[in-house]
């Protein structure tokens, strides 16, 4: 129908006409406005939910960020979303401490973490490592994988435990790069953070 009607000559359309017309322009534009912004969120940006408070202060339970796919080089600092199978059976968010081949070592006394004979300035941490998960330090990172921490180090299990170990970096869904909204878990309403607090990674 829409086809006849774009065949007819324009002084020939009547009102009814023109509306159709302009109803089917709209639907298209917004239906491959939608196919696109789909194709966006499934291949370039992911919108993930936080669980827990294993990455406080950065993150709280339930903020929820914008992933991306295309930091395919691991490193320090990234805060990464992990879908490889672990003790709690579901998806976690911790941050890359160190990469393949480096070596970890913690000192559970002081709570300093230093990678290959480096003490790490970790400004970003809520509390000091001084949580022993079993894993005996120092260990060194095997190929293609990462070593992850919570910020939270005392209520946080990440590779210093064996129940999650180190990551392969083929289940790094992502490194998190925006937190705009967050959700209460009570009442379900929304709650956009002003701009300046959008960045997960600001030191």
């Amino acid at each position: 129908m829409i086809k006849d009607l774009a065949k007819k000559d324009p002084s020939e359309l009547t009102f009814r006409d023109k509306l159709l017309i302009n109803v089917y322009d709209m639907a298209s534009v917004l239906a491959t406005a939608v196919v696109t912004i789909m194709l966006i969120f499934t291949f370039v940006f992911r919108v993930v939910g936080v669980e827990g408070t294993s990455m406080v202060p950065t993150l709280q339970h339930m903020d929820y960020l914008i992933v991306s796919a295309f930091d395919n080089e691991p490193s320090y600092g990234q805060v990464v979303i992990i879908t490889q199978p672990n003790y709690f059976e579901k998806p976690i968010v911790k941050r890359i401490i160190a990469t393949e081949n480096q070596v970890v070592d913690i000192n559970f006394l002081t709570g300093e973490v230093s990678v290959d004979g480096v003490v790490l300035d970790e400004p970003y941490i809520n509390n000091p490592t001084i949580n022993n998960e079993g894993v005996q330090f120092p260990v060194t990172v095997p190929e293609d994988h990462v070593f992850v921490m919570g910020d939270n180090r005392q209520g946080s299990t990440d590779s210093r435990s064996e129940k999650i170990g180190f990551i392969h970096e083929d289940y790094i869904l992502g490194v998190a790069k925006l937190k705009p909204f967050s959700v209460d878990e009570y009442t379900g309403a929304m709650r956009f953070n002003p701009i300046s607090e959008w960045k997960v990674i600001d030191y």
